[in-house]
């Protein structure tokens, strides 16, 4: 029996799917670390849990798992899904001596100043970037490549706590705000102007084994800088032509040299206008927004199972066909306050409800999401990209969610 310690701060919806999945693999007596204990029928696929005070602390997920070690032996696989997570489940895999990613490969993806520097040693395009400490080193950044650029906290969550500086003025204000040092440097970045796509990766062993695109629509800082808009993500049906070959190149040669050995990656990259493409960057974690759900349907696997038996088993149960072209909807809308109603849901639920996957309605009376994700969304699933393209667009253009 493998002891399989998964770690977590909170019982989210999203987290617990990978919870479960592990949970399912045959011979693993499941343990659990949390700072808010999981309840009801998930409370059941744990063998056992310890709670900390502080979920993101290595020094207390250390403490908790050793004491699982005492009662239950040798601890075989340390998980978590969490991109804030990765360095301390790194650093306490190096402690009990447990397989998967260490500190350095952890940190690498983490830092995101470190991780273009890594990837433009491999040859592989990145924004031009500059860690700010004062801001003398902004304005040496903005003689280099001029405005707009981008500050973000080197350690930041894709696009979140990310601003876009478009002139002098926003930037002093900024900068003033964020206040910048030697021990709280910002990142600074180019923009990168065009499309903008993710691609997903599944590494087993050090080999990206799959791999997955889709679109954002718009993209991911329009959609943080206008929390009205109600965005889509789409994956294509056929990803396999010459349209993404280079951002198939790149994206697996990404992973490759900042050197994972089993899990999930998410990169977000760019083709400008010029047809020339850049990696955002790249997380150690299953994409969010709904994408690991919309890659298993685009493929007809449980995304879940396969990253667990990545990462506990080190194994692959594909190939995987696209078979289907998946997109998601994302139910925003204009003001603030809470949900008071939502306008249009049955007329177009009439005309897309057989293609639906999987919605969640916003919740009357819930207070407004600060999540770019928003108050709700609608999974649907065609043969057709071009179909799944119009149902998307019937969705963000006929609901409507409002605030008061």
């Amino acid at each position: 029996m493998r002891n399989v310690v998964f770690v977590a701060p909170f019982p989210l919806e999203t987290t617990m799917r990978f919870a479960r999945a592990a949970a399912r693999l045959e011979g693993v007596q499941f343990l659990g670390v949390f700072q808010e204990l999981p309840k009801g029928k998930d409370r059941k696929i744990f063998d056992d849990m310890v709670q900390v005070k502080d979920g993101l602390s290595t020094k207390e997920l250390i403490a908790a798992i050793g004491g699982l070690k005492k009662k239950y032996g040798r601890i075989g696989r340390i998980l978590g899904i969490l991109e804030p997570l990765q360095v301390q489940l790194a650093e306490a895999r190096a402690h009990f001596e447990v397989p998967g990613t260490l500190p350095h490969t952890a940190d690498l993806f983490r830092d995101k100043a470190r991780m273009k520097d890594a990837l433009r040693s491999a040859g592989l395009p990145t924004a031009r970037h500059r860690l700010v400490k004062r801001p003398a080193d902004a304005l040496s950044f903005i003689e280099e490549v001029s405005f707009p650029i981008v500050l973000k906290p080197p350690a930041g969550m894709g696009a979140k706590a990310t601003f876009r500086v478009g002139d002098r003025e926003s930037l002093t204000n900024a900068l003033e705000q964020i206040r910048p040092s030697a021990d709280r440097p910002v990142l600074a970045e180019e923009f990168l102007k065009g499309r903008e796509f993710s691609f997903e990766t599944l590494t087993t062993k050090g080999e990206p084994r799959f791999h997955s695109i889709s679109h954002y629509l718009p993209s991911c800082l329009d959609v943080l800088e206008n929390p009205w808009i109600q965005w889509t993500c789409l994956l294509p049906r056929d990803i396999s032509g010459s349209d993404y070959e280079g951002a198939r190149k790149m994206g697996l040669a990404a992973v490759k040299a900042l050197g994972l050995d089993s899990g999930f990656t998410h990169m977000e990259w760019f083709q400008r206008p010029d047809g020339s493409l850049a990696i955002g960057e790249i997380a150690l974690r299953p994409p969010g927004a709904n994408i690991t759900r919309m890659t298993g349907e685009a493929h007809g696997f449980d995304p879940y199972r396969a990253w667990a038996r990545a990462v506990v088993d080190d194994a692959f149960d594909g190939p995987y066909t696209r078979d289907y072209a998946v997109g998601c909807a994302y139910l925003r809308g204009m003001g603030s306050g809470r949900v008071v109603r939502v306008d249009g849901i049955d007329a177009v639920n009439e005309k897309i409800g057989k293609y639906v996957v999987e919605a969640k309605l916003p919740t009357v009376g819930a207070p407004k999401s600060d999540s770019y994700e928003g108050d709700g969304f609608a999974i649907l699933k065609h043969p057709n990209t071009d179909s799944v393209r119009e149902l998307l667009k019937l969705v963000i253009e006929n609901v409507r969610v409002h605030y008061a």
